[in-house]
């Protein structure tokens, strides 16, 4: 049985020509970047070489690039570096929908006695900027709002929101994981202080990730120990993720009109067909824009995991939602937070499309989800 991958916000696989930038960084740049000796120097230049891509990708200056472990300590890192750089009363500022490496951030700030305000978003899936400004306070430190949804693929305000935090003298943190390598990012047009990324969502290796830091945003360090990255984030790099990371970067960027495009006009196909074909089914925030691969779709009547199962037994891999609530029992926060009933969101798919997805691939998944949905709502009358 062929198996088709519709679950690239989870995760994608590692693009050849990462692999094949990668691979020499195990062997002959083995060296501990470091070290001051050749070794050490050559795995240093191919470290700073990755560097100089991620920094392309986004239009910022190389030197504001911190390499992490990946997108989670890249939102912890802003979230409490900058909550924790300040003393006295503190307030952060967020919404109903960041991933949960954002809200679990923030819940343990509220532990150590910071108070949070989660903004609510629309049915359209999308922040109003200016509930920003209304829940602005003096003590007001950190904005943290996320670039494109995990679940929804919906596309955030982000330049209007930093408009109003520089007005505010606020940091603004964004949480690009989902955009980077799907829609052009421009830091320094969007107004982010902070910006976070992960390799494994843009064809990249697992396990690496970076933070944009805006020259002169004050983080209090998470972590002790060496003076790697410029005091950031001490430990021995991992030279070979960074180099995959920046490869994947570099790759996305010349290739992301293109992709965008093609992939968008299938996500489109696969929605069409589905309303068309299957009854009792809508888009979740298809008002809003979106990143070209995403959808979320609902199938009332149905449970989202028994309809994940069934169409993985059918060679299809899709998912409930974002893969670190995956094996949850409440419904998404997403979709409860734009005004969906529990039922309903229980029952919502969401579809992620990647670059090697085809339009062949899209028409046997249609069929699939019909035979399938016939067959979950069938069972589930008569249970």
């Amino acid at each position: 049985m062929e198996r088709v991958y519709f679950d690239h916000n989870a995760t994608t696989p590692v693009a050849p020509e990462v692999l094949e930038a990668m691979v020499p960084a195990f062997g002959q740049t083995f060296g501990n970047a470091s070290s001051i000796h050749y070794f050490g120097q050559a795995a240093k230049q191919r470290l700073e070489a990755a560097r100089r891509q991620i920094a392309a990708a986004i239009h910022a200056n190389p030197a504001e690039v911190v390499f992490t472990g990946g997108g989670t300590e890249s939102d912890n890192m802003a979230v409490f570096g900058v909550a924790r750089a300040v003393s006295g009363p503190r307030h952060v500022i967020t919404t109903a929908i960041e991933h949960p490496a954002v809200l679990a951030a923030c819940a343990q700030l509220e532990r150590e006695g910071v108070e949070v305000t989660r903004l609510p978003i629309g049915s359209a899936g999308v922040l109003d900027a200016e509930s920003v400004r209304r829940a602005l306070r003096p003590e007001t430190v950190l904005v943290s709002v996320m670039h494109a949804n995990n679940e929804l693929g919906t596309i955030q305000p982000i330049a209007e929101v930093a408009r109003i935090t520089r007005e505010a003298g606020v940091v603004m943190h964004v949480d690009g994981v989902q955009t980077l390598g799907k829609i052009a990012v421009d830091v320094k047009a969007l107004g982010a202080d902070l910006y976070s990324m992960s390799a494994h969502k843009l064809y990249g290796p697992k396990g690496v990730g970076a933070l944009y830091v805006r020259k002169g945003t004050k983080l209090a360090a998470l972590t002790f120990g060496g003076h790697h990255e410029r005091d950031r984030r001490p430990g021995t790099e991992n030279v070979p993720a960074i180099v995959g990371f920046g490869a994947a970067a570099e790759l996305a960027a010349s290739n992301l009109a293109q992709d965008g495009e093609r992939i968008a006009r299938l996500r489109d196909r696969l929605e069409t067909l589905v309303l068309d074909r299957i009854a009792e089914t809508g888009i979740n925030g298809a008002r809003a824009e979106r990143t070209p691969n995403t959808t979320n779709i609902y199938f009332d009547g149905i449970d989202g995991e028994a309809l994940v199962i069934a169409l993985d037994l059918r060679g299809f891999a899709v998912s409930t939602g974002s893969a670190c609530s995956s094996g949850a029992v409440t419904p998404s926060h997403v979709l409860t937070a734009i005004g969906l009933s529990a039922e309903r969101a229980r029952a919502s798919i969401r579809f992620s499309l990647g670059i090697s997805s085809t339009a062949e691939q899209v028409d046997a998944l249609v069929e699939a989800l019909e035979a399938s949905v016939v067959h979950l709502r069938r069972i589930s009358v008569h249970a």
